[in-house]
């Protein structure tokens, strides 16, 4: 999917949730960023649990790639895609391997 395209499905959306998800698209295969550097970047800095609930309700995965964003102190946090915190795990330590 293109970003263009990506954009036009997002705009049903509340305007919260889009910024939450094109803020992650700049996130590189092999880093995490958390919660708190996306609701900075959305000019935001005291949304980081909002940012959490956006990126919960993330239906454009993995082309939003929700699972690189992190607890700041380096836990995962949550991933509600199926096999849970586990396979977040599985696909940061993948994309970390392939981005050396």
């Amino acid at each position: 999917m293109t970003r263009r395209e990506l954009v036009r499905r997002m705009a049903p959306y509340p305007e919260f949730y889009r910024a939450v998800w094109l803020a992650c698209l700049e996130i590189k295969p092999g880093e995490t960023r958390p919660y708190k550097w996306l609701a900075q970047r959305i000019g935001r800095p005291r949304a980081a649990r909002a940012v959490a609930l956006a990126l919960k309700r993330n239906p454009f995965a993995p082309f939003v790639p929700c699972h690189r964003v992190v607890r700041s102190d380096g836990g995962l946090g949550g991933y509600s895609g199926p096999g849970g915190t586990a396979a977040k795990r599985r696909m940061l330590r993948a994309e970390a391997r392939r981005a050396r």
